[in-house]
């Protein structure tokens, strides 16, 4: 069946008809105006203008007459149009119409005007702002670029533009006793949408996955398919893998210009992502174990209870889905033609390189050049060695390796860089004995997991909960003896290993020739009489004196703090003990009583090694 031509096609909408003669009134009727001027205007004139735009005759001689007047054809009437100030009240409330609607009927009841009505409103903001304007004043920028039309690029050549990326496949399978979603890294050609070439890895994807992929597109034959070659350039994002220095010098080696996209643009490099959004909806949603599956419940999606693929499996699927893609797979946009199609009808030369040549550049290189000794060749931190390196102890030498496959290397002459041979790891651990070493890695990892979530919940304060305006309260509540044991258990924690090698601590009681000023002796008698009156026991010239140093006073090695001090440091005080941990504080010039002062408690043995206070020094 043939398509069907503009004459097949339905009449248009009578209303969209309407409007487009509405809209040539105005030139008919000058084209009128200008006959009338030149007195060549007649009513047959009029009525063949009147019949084509489907109005009546009146409605064109009216028009004729306004526009002698100077007069607008058509009376426009007054219309609620957006302005500045609704566009900043839309941004201010997020693009909800109703919040705005609010805004200008209080401002109408303040004025005394008659508010404008909602429905009103809606038709404005219909009218007068486009739909990525709306978007971007409820969401913001990058959904109103969602909006804007996007041009493509001019056709080209195959292997003029290549576009490279990694996609997470949204299945799981099993992976090394583990369930993963694998990560997909491939190329296509953007003049023919072929696939070029791709690489699976269980987990993260690396730069090793990325030349693993290049090699892959750029060799071509019974393996690796009939399309190949060096490109002339490639779109990539801003990925740390994809600018890693192997990519960048196994690229540059061969004269490939690589364009880095700024970040966040995907269209950027639209065929690669039309090429991800393919995959899912052709291949990973047929796949047992999808995880966008449709919902049974708000937990349960269909089939998460199948059982999962193999790694070896979903890559052999995967397999057979590029190359069904390929070779079968008819585009619109082409012609009806296949990638491969398209591909064949191309007649631009590629440029061929060599495995060898592969084989050297597409491998990250290290900077420094090693000697081949008696076990071999040292490489971070291990020997390789492999039967070629019999008689050559002492060769300087260069190596070549596949990131994070460092079981081989491949070894490379310093001088002429020939190829020398391959190089294995010795004394390689057995899968046996790899398998412990993460199992103990597993473990230790779950052991801090749990550690700092107990330790997130003891930092965790919880706060009372507030039905009316008043500052924060916290909601935990501890007896003094419970913060004074986690206290202690807090400042005992510390090891005497974490102690300096020179800490000395403090003494406990202060020596007998300390720092402290000797009592005042007794007042000397003033007459005769006056010796035979003792002073009373308790009298401040019977206590121990003291200075108030620093806001605190200090009695039998243990400091003595009140909020008085601060008014009366450096003074001499008499001390007269009321309690074990309460002292009264007279004035040793009259007697007059100060105030009390408090003991801090005292602290372990423990606690004492363990204080932040910088010890003495004493000089030899």
């Amino acid at each position: 069946m043939e398509p069907s031509g503009p004459d097949d096609l339905p009449d248009e909408d009578p209303a969209c008809r309407q409007q487009a003669r509405r809209e040539l009134v105005g030139p008919a009727v000058r084209a009128l105006l200008e006959l009338s001027r030149r007195g060549e205007l007649t009513t047959a004139h009029v009525q063949l203008s009147a019949h084509t735009l489907g109005v009546h005759v009146r409605t064109v001689w009216r028009g004729l007459a306004r526009a002698r007047l100077g007069e607008p054809l058509r009376r426009s009437r007054g219309r609620f149009e957006i302005t500045e100030d609704i566009r900043t009240l839309l941004a201010y409330h997020r693009g909800n119409v109703k919040a705005v609607h609010g805004e200008l009927a209080r401002e109408a009841d303040k004025s005394g005007a008659a508010p404008v009505s909602l429905s009103t409103l809606h038709r404005a903001v219909k009218r007068g702002l486009t739909p990525g304007d709306r978007a971007g004043l409820k969401a913001g920028i990058p959904a109103s670029r969602g909006h804007d039309p996007h041009l493509r690029r001019p056709p080209t050549a195959r292997n003029e533009e290549w576009e490279g990326d990694h996609k997470q496949a949204p299945v799981y399978v099993w992976a090394d006793g583990r369930l993963v979603k694998p990560w997909v890294t491939w190329f296509c050609d953007c003049h023919t949408g072929m696939i070029m070439g791709w690489a699976v890895t269980p987990h993260f994807p690396h730069r090793g996955s990325i030349l693993a992929a290049l090699r892959s597109c750029i060799l071509h034959g019974d393996t690796y398919g009939p399309a190949g070659g060096l490109p002339t350039r490639i779109r990539i994002d801003r990925g740390k893998d994809f600018l890693s220095r192997a990519v960048q010098e196994a690229l540059g080696a061969f004269a490939v210009q690589v364009d880095v996209l700024p970040p966040y643009t995907p269209h950027l490099k639209g065929s690669i992502e039309n090429l991800n959004r393919a995959a899912t909806s052709m291949f990973f949603s047929t796949l047992p174990r999808y995880t966008h599956a449709q919902k049974l419940d708000s937990r349960r999606r269909s089939g998460e209870k199948d059982p999962a693929l193999t790694f070896e499996g979903f890559v052999e699927l995967f397999a057979t889905w590029v190359r069904t893609r390929n070779a079968e797979h008819k585009m619109a946009d082409y012609g009806d033609l296949t990638p491969l199609q398209w591909w064949n009808s191309e007649d631009t030369p590629l440029r061929e390189v060599s495995a060898e040549d592969l084989h050297a550049f597409l491998l990250e290189g290290d900077r420094s050049t090693r000697v081949i000794h008696g076990h071999g060749i040292r490489f971070k931190g291990r020997d390789y060695i492999s039967g070629w390196m019999s008689g050559r102890s002492g060769t300087r030498v260069h190596i070549r390796f596949q990131p994070h496959h460092l079981e081989q290397i491949e070894v490379f002459d310093a001088d002429n860089r020939h190829h020398l041979g391959s190089a294995y790891l010795a004394d390689q651990a057995t899968d046996e004995q790899i398998e412990q070493v993460y199992q103990a890695r597993s473990e230790g990892a779950r052991r801090l997991r749990r550690d700092m979530r107990r330790a997130e919940a003891l930092r965790r304060r919880r706060f009372k909960a507030h039905t009316t305006a008043g500052p924060a309260r916290t909601d935990a509540a501890m007896t003094r003896q419970q913060a004074a044991k986690e206290l202690r258990t807090l400042r005992s924690s510390r090891t005497a290993d974490d102690l300096p090698a020179d800490y000395m601590p403090r003494r406990i009681t202060p020596p007998a020739a300390g720092p402290y000023p000797a009592p005042p002796p007794p007042p000397r008698p003033r007459n005769g009489h006056d010796h035979l009156t003792p002073p009373a026991p308790d009298s401040p010239s019977h206590r121990a004196s003291r200075i108030i140093r620093s806001q605190e006073l200090r009695r039998q090695g243990r400091p003595c703090i009140a909020a008085w001090m601060t008014a009366h440091t450096q003074h001499t005080v008499c001390v007269s003990p009321r309690g074990p941990d309460t002292l009264d504080l007279h004035d040793t010039a009259n007697g007059r009583l100060l105030g009390p002062a408090h003991a801090r408690p005292s602290l372990p043995a423990a606690a004492l090694l363990t204080s932040p206070r910088r010890p003495r020094r004493t000089q030899t």
